[in-house]
């Protein structure tokens, strides 16, 4: 095999995933309404959850654990209008890895023009105590998640 047959990847942040704007998205003014980049913001973590966890079952494999992280924080700014049919992209990157919780950081992107960037807070929570119904049902992140999710800090 010679150094041309070989196709190197990397593995890391960010993520990034394509997006299309449907009609439905968009507000009386024909842009995207606000609310929806919170929709594109999970798209965006479960894709980060695949990504990382992808070997041991995406986002089931923290339901199959026994634990989900719960969005405890957002923030957005908006820097430019998305328009029904513009193709998107999402970036998403994990800004820091706490000992209960996760900060994400998103971009989204037409062409190379930052249209919106935020942030989201997740707390990892444990679904027995959840079930449970106890006032403090959150649980640290477990080493398995940690490893997994490592190679997706932002440096």
């Amino acid at each position: 095999m010679s150094a041309q047959d070989v196709v190197v990847s990397t593995v890391g942040a960010p993520v990034a995933c394509k997006l299309r704007v449907r009609y439905g998205e968009c507000d009386p003014q024909g842009v995207v309404f606000n609310a929806h980049y919170l929709a594109y913001f999970d798209i965006g973590i479960t894709e980060l959850f695949r990504a990382a966890f992808g070997t041991l079952g995406g986002y089931q494999a923290m339901v199959d654990r026994g634990v989900e992280f719960v969005v405890a924080q957002a923030g957005l700014d908006y820097h430019r209008p998305a328009h029904f049919d513009d193709e998107l992209t999402l970036e998403v990157a994990i800004a820091r890895l706490g000992t209960t919780s996760m900060t994400t950081s998103y971009r989204v992107l037409r062409e190379e023009e930052l249209l919106v960037d935020g942030s989201l807070r997740h707390v990892l929570i444990d679904l027995q105590r959840l079930a449970e119904r106890d006032t403090d049902p959150k649980t640290p992140l477990p080493d398995w998640m940690r490893e997994a999710l490592g190679p997706y800090v932002e440096a």
